[in-house]
Protein backbone atom coordinates (compact mmCIF):
# COMPACT_ATOMS: atom_id res chain seq x y z
CA UNK A 1 0.00 0.00 0.00
CA UNK A 2 0.97 3.61 -0.41
CA UNK A 3 -0.01 6.87 1.55
CA UNK A 4 0.10 10.29 1.29
CA UNK A 5 1.04 12.96 4.19
CA UNK A 6 1.39 16.88 4.51
CA UNK A 7 3.87 18.11 7.38
CA UNK A 8 2.41 21.53 8.65
CA UNK A 9 5.54 23.42 9.32
CA UNK A 10 8.90 22.68 7.46
CA UNK A 11 11.68 23.41 10.30
CA UNK A 12 13.78 21.02 11.32
CA UNK A 13 11.58 18.61 13.04
CA UNK A 14 9.04 18.58 9.77
CA UNK A 15 12.22 17.87 7.72
CA UNK A 16 13.38 14.91 9.63
CA UNK A 17 9.55 13.53 9.62
CA UNK A 18 8.69 14.25 5.66
CA UNK A 19 12.20 12.49 5.15
CA UNK A 20 11.34 9.44 7.54
CA UNK A 21 7.76 8.98 5.75
CA UNK A 22 9.60 8.98 2.24
CA UNK A 23 11.62 6.52 2.91
CA UNK A 24 9.97 4.03 4.98
CA UNK A 25 6.17 5.57 5.63
CA UNK A 26 5.27 3.71 1.92
CA UNK A 27 4.60 7.45 0.85
CA UNK A 28 3.27 8.48 -2.42
CA UNK A 29 2.90 11.86 -1.93
CA UNK A 30 4.74 13.63 1.04
CA UNK A 31 4.37 17.59 1.11
CA UNK A 32 5.57 20.07 3.25
CA UNK A 33 3.75 23.15 4.08
CA UNK A 34 4.59 26.55 5.68
CA UNK A 35 3.69 30.10 6.15
CA UNK A 36 7.09 30.85 4.74
CA UNK A 37 6.70 29.74 1.30
CA UNK A 38 11.16 29.97 0.92
CA UNK A 39 11.40 28.01 3.83
CA UNK A 40 8.94 24.93 2.49
CA UNK A 41 10.25 25.06 -0.73
CA UNK A 42 14.19 24.93 0.46
CA UNK A 43 13.18 21.87 2.88
CA UNK A 44 11.33 20.05 0.06
CA UNK A 45 14.66 20.48 -1.46
CA UNK A 46 16.68 18.99 0.78
CA UNK A 47 14.62 16.16 1.71
CA UNK A 48 14.60 15.35 -2.26
CA UNK A 49 18.23 16.04 -2.02
CA UNK A 50 18.69 13.33 0.53
CA UNK A 51 16.38 10.87 -0.71
CA UNK A 52 18.04 11.08 -4.47
CA UNK A 53 14.53 10.94 -6.00
CA UNK A 54 11.85 13.33 -5.87
CA UNK A 55 9.52 12.58 -3.01
CA UNK A 56 8.63 15.68 -1.73
CA UNK A 57 6.79 19.29 -2.72
CA UNK A 58 6.23 22.45 -1.06
CA UNK A 59 3.46 24.39 -0.14
CA UNK A 60 2.59 27.93 1.26
CA UNK A 61 -0.04 27.23 4.25
CA UNK A 62 -0.68 29.51 7.43
CA UNK A 63 -1.14 27.33 10.20
CA UNK A 64 -3.68 29.82 11.50
CA UNK A 65 -5.45 30.22 8.67
CA UNK A 66 -8.45 27.09 9.85
CA UNK A 67 -9.86 27.58 6.46
CA UNK A 68 -6.77 27.37 4.39
CA UNK A 69 -6.01 24.66 6.65
CA UNK A 70 -9.38 22.42 5.72
CA UNK A 71 -8.78 23.15 2.08
CA UNK A 72 -5.26 21.78 2.60
CA UNK A 73 -5.69 19.11 4.27
CA UNK A 74 -8.57 17.44 1.87
CA UNK A 75 -7.21 14.09 -0.11
CA UNK A 76 -4.36 13.68 2.89
CA UNK A 77 -4.19 10.17 4.78
CA UNK A 78 -2.28 11.57 7.81
CA UNK A 79 -1.84 15.52 8.56
CA UNK A 80 1.35 16.31 10.98
CA UNK A 81 1.78 18.95 12.79
CA UNK A 82 5.43 20.71 13.84
CA UNK A 83 3.87 23.73 14.19
CA UNK A 84 4.34 25.56 17.84
CA UNK A 85 2.26 23.61 20.48
CA UNK A 86 -0.56 26.39 20.24
CA UNK A 87 -1.95 25.77 16.91
CA UNK A 88 -3.02 22.07 17.66
CA UNK A 89 -6.18 22.27 19.21
CA UNK A 90 -7.33 24.37 16.13
CA UNK A 91 -5.68 22.04 13.41
CA UNK A 92 -6.61 19.17 14.93
CA UNK A 93 -10.83 20.26 14.37
CA UNK A 94 -9.49 20.67 11.09
CA UNK A 95 -8.09 17.41 10.18
CA UNK A 96 -11.23 15.82 11.75
CA UNK A 97 -13.21 18.04 9.63
CA UNK A 98 -11.98 17.19 6.73
CA UNK A 99 -11.65 13.19 7.63
CA UNK A 100 -7.61 13.12 8.15
CA UNK A 101 -5.92 11.48 10.67
CA UNK A 102 -3.68 13.52 12.51
CA UNK A 103 -0.61 13.98 14.96
CA UNK A 104 1.37 16.31 16.29
CA UNK A 105 4.53 17.37 18.53
CA UNK A 106 2.35 18.67 21.22
CA UNK A 107 4.12 20.24 24.40
CA UNK A 108 1.07 21.36 26.31
CA UNK A 109 -0.53 19.24 28.04
CA UNK A 110 -3.76 21.30 28.55
CA UNK A 111 -4.39 21.24 25.01
CA UNK A 112 -3.29 17.73 24.40
CA UNK A 113 -6.25 17.02 27.29
CA UNK A 114 -8.49 19.19 25.32
CA UNK A 115 -7.79 17.08 22.06
CA UNK A 116 -8.74 13.49 23.89
CA UNK A 117 -12.04 15.17 23.96
CA UNK A 118 -12.32 15.45 20.68
CA UNK A 119 -12.51 11.39 20.29
CA UNK A 120 -15.96 11.22 19.42
CA UNK A 121 -15.89 13.65 16.71
CA UNK A 122 -12.66 11.41 16.04
CA UNK A 123 -14.76 8.42 15.96
CA UNK A 124 -17.75 9.87 13.70
CA UNK A 125 -14.91 11.30 10.83
CA UNK A 126 -13.11 8.07 11.43
CA UNK A 127 -9.54 9.37 11.90
CA UNK A 128 -7.03 8.55 14.68
CA UNK A 129 -5.54 11.85 16.60
CA UNK A 130 -2.43 10.91 18.56
CA UNK A 131 -1.04 14.20 19.64
CA UNK A 132 2.34 14.64 22.23
CA UNK A 133 4.94 12.75 20.22
CA UNK A 134 8.45 13.52 19.52
CA UNK A 135 11.18 12.51 22.00
CA UNK A 136 9.43 14.31 25.47
CA UNK A 137 6.07 13.84 25.70
CA UNK A 138 6.17 11.22 23.15
CA UNK A 139 9.55 8.41 22.80
CA UNK A 140 9.93 8.83 26.37
CA UNK A 141 6.27 7.79 27.06
CA UNK A 142 6.23 5.04 24.39
CA UNK A 143 9.48 3.62 25.56
CA UNK A 144 7.72 3.64 29.51
CA UNK A 145 5.04 1.55 27.82
CA UNK A 146 8.24 -1.07 26.30
CA UNK A 147 9.48 -1.36 29.76
CA UNK A 148 6.74 -1.96 31.25
CA UNK A 149 5.94 -4.80 28.88
CA UNK A 150 9.22 -6.05 30.08
CA UNK A 151 7.98 -7.16 33.57
CA UNK A 152 5.29 -9.13 34.63
CA UNK A 153 3.64 -6.31 36.77
CA UNK A 154 4.80 -2.72 37.52
CA UNK A 155 4.65 -0.36 39.85
CA UNK A 156 7.00 2.56 39.63
CA UNK A 157 7.86 4.65 36.06
CA UNK A 158 10.95 7.06 36.41
CA UNK A 159 12.13 8.48 33.23
CA UNK A 160 15.18 10.65 32.34
CA UNK A 161 15.72 12.66 28.93
CA UNK A 162 17.73 15.42 27.46
CA UNK A 163 18.88 16.96 24.58
CA UNK A 164 22.63 18.57 25.14
CA UNK A 165 25.49 19.33 22.86
CA UNK A 166 28.02 16.75 22.19
CA UNK A 167 30.67 19.95 22.98
CA UNK A 168 28.87 21.85 25.34
CA UNK A 169 30.39 25.52 25.73
CA UNK A 170 30.16 28.15 28.58
CA UNK A 171 27.84 30.26 29.84
CA UNK A 172 24.82 28.00 28.49
CA UNK A 173 26.27 24.84 27.85
CA UNK A 174 23.15 24.36 25.70
CA UNK A 175 22.33 24.69 22.22
CA UNK A 176 18.59 24.96 21.25
CA UNK A 177 17.70 21.99 18.87
CA UNK A 178 13.48 22.98 18.66
CA UNK A 179 11.74 26.22 18.57
CA UNK A 180 11.87 28.81 21.80
CA UNK A 181 8.68 28.53 22.24
CA UNK A 182 8.42 24.83 22.96
CA UNK A 183 11.35 25.32 25.08
CA UNK A 184 10.31 28.23 27.67
CA UNK A 185 6.11 25.97 27.64
CA UNK A 186 8.49 23.49 29.11
CA UNK A 187 9.90 25.92 31.70
CA UNK A 188 6.78 27.34 32.97
CA UNK A 189 4.35 26.29 35.39
CA UNK A 190 4.94 22.22 36.56
CA UNK A 191 4.04 18.53 35.66
CA UNK A 192 1.48 16.78 37.27
CA UNK A 193 2.98 13.41 38.20
CA UNK A 194 1.86 10.37 39.33
CA UNK A 195 2.69 9.77 43.38
CA UNK A 196 1.61 7.08 45.59
CA UNK A 197 -1.07 6.41 42.72
CA UNK A 198 -2.53 9.67 43.16
CA UNK A 199 -2.39 12.64 40.33
CA UNK A 200 0.69 15.21 41.93
CA UNK A 201 1.40 18.84 40.93
CA UNK A 202 5.37 19.06 41.11
CA UNK A 203 6.49 22.27 40.25
CA UNK A 204 9.21 23.11 37.47
CA UNK A 205 12.97 23.49 38.70
CA UNK A 206 12.42 21.66 41.85
CA UNK A 207 13.50 17.91 43.78
CA UNK A 208 17.26 18.70 41.73
CA UNK A 209 19.58 15.30 41.77
CA UNK A 210 22.22 13.93 39.77
CA UNK A 211 22.46 10.92 37.49
CA UNK A 212 25.36 9.40 35.95
CA UNK A 213 24.89 9.25 32.00
CA UNK A 214 27.60 7.66 30.59
CA UNK A 215 29.61 8.51 28.32
CA UNK A 216 28.44 11.97 29.59
CA UNK A 217 29.15 11.67 33.10
CA UNK A 218 27.16 13.48 35.79
CA UNK A 219 23.96 15.33 34.62
CA UNK A 220 21.49 17.43 36.18
CA UNK A 221 18.24 15.74 37.01
CA UNK A 222 14.94 18.15 38.02
CA UNK A 223 11.36 18.52 36.88
CA UNK A 224 10.07 20.55 34.08
CA UNK A 225 6.37 20.96 32.29
CA UNK A 226 5.15 18.61 30.78
CA UNK A 227 7.04 15.51 29.94
CA UNK A 228 4.84 13.25 31.64
CA UNK A 229 1.96 14.34 29.42
CA UNK A 230 -1.02 12.27 29.72
CA UNK A 231 0.14 9.39 30.99
CA UNK A 232 -0.50 9.88 34.71
CA UNK A 233 -4.05 10.08 33.99
CA UNK A 234 -3.87 7.08 31.63
CA UNK A 235 -2.16 4.89 34.75
CA UNK A 236 -3.94 6.54 37.83
CA UNK A 237 -4.74 3.47 39.79
CA UNK A 238 -2.34 1.14 37.87
CA UNK A 239 0.77 2.20 39.33
CA UNK A 240 2.56 3.94 42.06
CA UNK A 241 4.71 5.96 40.26
CA UNK A 242 5.11 7.81 37.09
CA UNK A 243 7.21 10.91 36.54
CA UNK A 244 10.02 12.18 34.15
CA UNK A 245 12.84 14.61 34.77
CA UNK A 246 15.24 16.42 32.50
CA UNK A 247 18.36 15.94 32.19
CA UNK A 248 21.23 18.97 31.74
CA UNK A 249 24.76 19.52 31.96
CA UNK A 250 26.27 20.82 35.42
CA UNK A 251 24.97 24.49 36.43
CA UNK A 252 22.37 24.65 34.03
CA UNK A 253 19.84 24.22 36.60
CA UNK A 254 20.91 27.35 39.05
CA UNK A 255 20.64 29.42 35.64
CA UNK A 256 16.86 28.41 34.27
CA UNK A 257 15.99 28.48 38.10
CA UNK A 258 17.20 31.88 38.51
CA UNK A 259 15.50 33.05 35.11
CA UNK A 260 12.16 31.57 36.32
CA UNK A 261 12.81 33.40 39.75
CA UNK A 262 13.16 36.83 38.27
CA UNK A 263 9.87 36.01 36.33
CA UNK A 264 11.14 35.71 32.97
CA UNK A 265 9.17 32.83 31.67
CA UNK A 266 5.72 34.61 32.73
CA UNK A 267 3.54 35.53 30.17
CA UNK A 268 1.72 38.48 31.80
CA UNK A 269 3.04 41.96 30.67
CA UNK A 270 5.05 44.41 32.73
CA UNK A 271 5.94 47.82 31.95
CA UNK A 272 9.23 48.96 30.81
CA UNK A 273 9.82 52.37 30.61
CA UNK A 274 6.29 52.99 30.26
CA UNK A 275 5.52 50.42 27.38
CA UNK A 276 3.78 46.81 28.16
CA UNK A 277 6.43 44.28 27.57
CA UNK A 278 6.16 40.35 27.92
CA UNK A 279 8.47 38.60 30.26
CA UNK A 280 9.12 35.52 28.02
CA UNK A 281 9.11 37.09 24.48
CA UNK A 282 12.05 39.90 26.36
CA UNK A 283 13.82 36.10 27.16
CA UNK A 284 13.05 34.98 23.63
CA UNK A 285 14.85 38.08 21.97
CA UNK A 286 17.73 38.02 23.96
CA UNK A 287 17.99 34.14 24.65
CA UNK A 288 17.66 31.94 21.39
CA UNK A 289 20.25 34.23 19.43
CA UNK A 290 22.88 33.13 22.38
CA UNK A 291 22.22 29.29 22.25
CA UNK A 292 21.42 29.04 18.01
CA UNK A 293 23.37 27.48 15.50
CA UNK A 294 22.92 26.37 11.77
CA UNK A 295 24.88 22.72 12.97
CA UNK A 296 23.97 21.35 15.94
CA UNK A 297 26.15 18.28 17.12
CA UNK A 298 23.82 16.98 19.74
CA UNK A 299 23.36 14.03 21.83
CA UNK A 300 19.74 12.65 22.76
CA UNK A 301 19.45 10.46 25.54
CA UNK A 302 15.93 9.28 27.24
CA UNK A 303 16.07 6.17 30.16
CA UNK A 304 13.67 4.68 31.25
CA UNK A 305 13.31 2.58 34.84
CA UNK A 306 10.22 0.31 35.15
CA UNK A 307 10.59 -1.22 39.13
CA UNK A 308 7.36 -4.11 39.36
CA UNK A 309 7.84 -8.24 39.19
CA UNK A 310 9.02 -10.42 36.83
CA UNK A 311 8.83 -14.05 37.40
CA UNK A 312 7.75 -13.56 40.99
CA UNK A 313 10.38 -11.66 42.03
CA UNK A 314 11.29 -7.90 42.41
CA UNK A 315 12.39 -6.64 39.09
CA UNK A 316 13.89 -3.49 37.74
CA UNK A 317 13.41 -3.06 33.63
CA UNK A 318 15.61 -0.46 32.22
CA UNK A 319 15.53 0.99 28.63
CA UNK A 320 17.55 3.56 27.29
CA UNK A 321 18.11 5.35 23.87
CA UNK A 322 21.28 7.68 23.16
CA UNK A 323 21.64 9.01 19.80
CA UNK A 324 23.96 11.20 18.22
CA UNK A 325 24.04 13.84 15.35
CA UNK A 326 24.20 11.94 11.96
CA UNK A 327 26.69 13.30 9.53
CA UNK A 328 25.21 11.34 6.89
CA UNK A 329 21.94 13.37 6.83
CA UNK A 330 22.98 16.05 8.88
CA UNK A 331 20.40 15.78 10.96
CA UNK A 332 20.19 16.55 14.55
CA UNK A 333 19.63 13.64 16.86
CA UNK A 334 16.99 16.24 18.58
CA UNK A 335 15.73 15.88 14.50
CA UNK A 336 15.86 11.83 14.78
CA UNK A 337 14.23 11.54 17.78
CA UNK A 338 11.77 14.03 17.95
CA UNK A 339 10.94 13.93 13.65
CA UNK A 340 11.06 10.15 14.23
CA UNK A 341 8.86 9.65 16.59
CA UNK A 342 5.93 11.57 14.91
CA UNK A 343 6.65 10.13 11.78
CA UNK A 344 6.43 6.57 13.12
CA UNK A 345 3.39 6.96 14.79
CA UNK A 346 1.54 9.31 11.29
CA UNK A 347 3.24 5.55 9.41
CA UNK A 348 1.01 3.36 11.55
CA UNK A 349 -2.09 5.53 11.73
CA UNK A 350 -1.84 5.38 7.42
CA UNK A 351 -1.57 1.55 8.26
CA UNK A 352 -4.50 1.48 10.29
CA UNK A 353 -1.99 0.22 13.07
CA UNK A 354 -3.48 2.66 15.74
CA UNK A 355 -7.50 2.43 16.64
CA UNK A 356 -10.35 4.97 15.62
CA UNK A 357 -10.47 8.10 17.76
CA UNK A 358 -7.95 10.50 19.86
CA UNK A 359 -6.09 8.56 22.06
CA UNK A 360 -2.89 9.74 24.48
CA UNK A 361 0.04 8.44 22.99
CA UNK A 362 0.57 5.84 25.68
CA UNK A 363 -2.50 4.27 24.98
CA UNK A 364 -2.10 4.21 21.27
CA UNK A 365 1.70 3.14 20.50
CA UNK A 366 2.31 -0.13 20.65
CA UNK A 367 5.92 -0.34 23.06
CA UNK A 368 6.97 -3.57 21.08
CA UNK A 369 6.03 -2.24 17.66
CA UNK A 370 7.62 1.35 17.96
CA UNK A 371 10.76 -0.33 19.25
CA UNK A 372 10.53 -2.48 15.62
CA UNK A 373 10.20 0.50 14.01
CA UNK A 374 12.92 2.51 15.34
CA UNK A 375 15.85 -0.06 15.39
CA UNK A 376 14.86 -0.43 11.50
CA UNK A 377 15.93 3.36 11.42
CA UNK A 378 19.66 2.53 13.39
CA UNK A 379 18.59 3.95 16.42
CA UNK A 380 20.23 1.66 19.19
CA UNK A 381 18.03 0.85 22.13
CA UNK A 382 19.49 -0.99 24.95
CA UNK A 383 17.19 -3.08 27.60
CA UNK A 384 18.27 -4.96 30.39
CA UNK A 385 15.89 -6.88 33.25
CA UNK A 386 17.20 -7.45 36.52
CA UNK A 387 16.71 -8.68 39.80
CA UNK A 388 16.49 -5.54 42.56
CA UNK A 389 15.04 -5.01 46.38
CA UNK A 390 11.42 -4.56 46.14
CA UNK A 391 9.79 -0.97 45.06
CA UNK A 392 9.03 -0.51 48.43
CA UNK A 393 12.29 -0.83 50.01
CA UNK A 394 13.70 1.68 47.00
CA UNK A 395 11.28 4.43 47.48
CA UNK A 396 12.03 4.07 51.37
CA UNK A 397 15.77 4.79 50.21
CA UNK A 398 14.71 7.57 47.75
CA UNK A 399 12.88 9.14 50.66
Amino acid sequence: MSFSYIVLGAGRQGIAAAYDLAKFGEATRVTLADVDATLAERSAAQVNELLGRRAATALALDASDEAAVRRALKGYDVALSAVPYFFNLALTRAAIASGVSFCDLGGNTDIVRQQHALDGEARRAGVRVVPDCGMGPGMGNTLAVYAMGLLDSAEHVYIYDGGLPQHPSPPWNYQLTFSIEGLTNEYYGGMTVLRESKLTHIPCFTEFEMLEVPPLGDLECFFIAGGASTAPWTFAGKLQTYELKVLRYPGNFAQLKAFSDLGLFDTKPVKVDGKEVVPRHLFHTLFEPQVRAEVIKDVCIVRVRALGKKDGAAAEATVEVIDYYDETTGFSAMQRTTGWHLSIVAAMMARGEIRVGSFPVELAVPGDAFVREARRRGFRITESIAESASPEMLMEVAG
